[in-house]
């Protein structure tokens, strides 16, 4: 039961009807993690932790450099050369402290994150390379646990959920295969301040939307942004029936 401060804190999200008190409540069960405490990573925990979720989990094995603050909000000059994890806790225990904040700062190996995606309700992907993304999504559809997918270069930026635990819904190795991809990094083609923040944010909101059971998270459905010509384009995303990674059902289990 939500106490009189809670009750306060999050008057704007329970007045809406798609939440009310019963959403609000979900949210403050509920447990995240957050694979990457970059660009993506900052916004989307920051408006995580200012939403009420309960319990957030962050992995990164980065320390703060200079160049990481052009775009990643949460880090400030006197966090340089610190663990972006505990850069990171800072500003979401300032934001709430009643956030239960667990720190992974260290490349996880596949059973440790196994067990991290067991112990949670959602996860979103904020990393910046494809062999992490594709070790998060089989550890998804293993765990059958809703990924939050989010990716920024340039001017442009997309999001997408996946959730195949939905009889329908397709896996990140349906949209990217594995094999032969080309690796972009923003070190190497550099991106917009303001993007990141856009899609991390619209990370945040598609975690909340599954948690509390507002509207219609995107499963099934890639959201680009041009952030050039300031347009949204939505796409529709069928599952691979001949995918390695999620086209065998029932799910497997460690």
């Amino acid at each position: 039961m939500l106490s009189d401060e809670e009750l306060l804190r999050y008057s704007r999200q329970i007045m809406l009807p798609q939440v009310d008190i019963g959403g609000q409540q979900a949210l403050l069960d509920a447990s995240v993690l957050v694979v990457g405490a970059g660009g993506l990573g900052c916004p989307a925990a920051l408006y995580l932790a200012a939403s009420g979720i309960g319990r957030l989990l962050i992995n990164d094995f980065d320390t703060v450099e200079l160049s990481n603050l052009q775009r990643q909000i949460a880090h400030t000059e006197a966090a340089l050369s610190h663990p972006k994890v505990e850069s990171l806790k800072v500003g979401i225990q300032a934001i709430n402290a009643s956030v239960q904040t667990e720190l992974l700062g260290r490349r996880l190996t596949e059973v440790e994150l196994c067990k991290a995606v067991a112990s949670v309700d959602v996860v979103l992907d904020c990393s910046d390379n494809f062999e992490t993304r594709h070790l998060i999504n089989k550890v998804c559809v293993q765990k059958a646990k809703p990924l939050v997918s989010g990716a920024a270069i340039g001017f442009d930026g997309q999001v997408a959920v996946f959730n195949t635990a939905q009889e329908h819904s397709p896996c990140y190795r349906c949209l990217y295969p594995d094999e032969g991809e080309l690796s972009l990094s923003c070190a190497d083609n550099g991106v917009i301040s303001p993007l990141v923040g856009v899609i991390g944010a619209m990370q945040a909101l598609e975690a909340v939307k599954l948690l509390s059971g507002a509207g219609e998270p995107l499963v099934g459905a890639l959201l680009l942004f041009d952030g050039l010509a300031a347009e949204w384009r939505r796409m529709k995303l069928k599952r691979d029936p001949k995918c390695p990674v999620c086209s065998s059902r029932p799910l497997e289990s460690y």
